[in-house]
This record gives structure tokens, sequence and C-alpha cells, in this order.
């Protein structure tokens, strides 16, 4: 398993960052990683994401959401094709570090066949893309 993790911190609390996560609607507004979210964040509900890693086209996907709790963290499962062969387990997290500041981790567990043979484009624009994330989601949370 491979993993890339990637920090900001927002200062704002939790709960307001967490309103801009969850509005997916609004994704297409200021995000230039995650083009679109389509779905409910409900457990086990299937979603349908957008991506664009930097330099990247879009790709699209149907992962399965695997945890929702509320101001805290919300992750979900994508496969390519089928179980064992590239799965990505991708997760929002939001720790508090006072009452006016937040932590948030983004972060995805990879694991499968194919995974070595896209860690290095994975480690850097998916990476990439995680960081741009970040970054616009402070400038939208703390405007």
């Amino acid at each position: 398993m491979r993993e890339i993790q990637t920090e900001i911190k927002i200062n704002k609390p939790k709960a307001e960052v967490w309103k801009i996560l969850m509005d997916f609607d609004k994704y297409p507004e200021w995000n230039p990683f995650i083009l679109s979210l389509l779905g409910k964040p409900k457990l086990r509900s299937r979603l349908k994401v957008t991506i664009r890693p930097e330099d990247g086209k879009p790709m699209v996907f149907k992962p399965k959401v695997t945890m929702h709790k509320s101001n805290e963290v919300f992750a979900w499962l994508g496969q390519l094709w089928m179980t064992g062969l590239f799965d990505g387990h991708h997760r929002f997290e939001l720790k508090a570090i006072n009452d006016s500041e937040t932590l948030f981790v983004h972060r995805e567990e990879f694991s499968g066949l194919l995974v070595p043979l896209f860690w290095k484009q994975i480690n850097t624009k998916t990476r990439a893309g995680f960081e741009a994330m970040n970054k616009q989601l402070k400038v939208r949370a703390e405007a």
C-alpha cells in the first residue's frame, strides 16, 4: 500500500470548513482538482467524481462512501474495474487546532496490482492536485 497525505491550516472553525467540503454543487466554482462531485455523502452510497490531476485529462469514477462523520471525516473507496487492481481510499479529515483554526488533512491510500506502475505519476500529479485543492479550500474558507 502507498499513500499521499497533504495538510493545510485553515483559519476558520471546523464547522465552516466542513460546510464548504460538503457543498458538492459548488465544487466547480473553486476546486481545481475535483471538478465535480455528484451524489449524497451517505454511507455506502455511490458518488460520481470527476478529477483532473495537474496537467492531466479529466477522469471520472464512481466510488462508494465509506465514512461520513459530520465536521470530522468524509471518505470514499474508488476502484478501477475490479477490486485489487487499483483501489484508492480517499479521505478528508478536519482536526481542530483551536476554536478558530482547523487542520485539513487530505489523503489517499492506494493498493492493488497496478499501483506500482502508476506511482510516479500519482505521487507527483495527484499530489499536486491535492495541494491545489487544499490551497483553494483555504482561500474560500478564509474569504
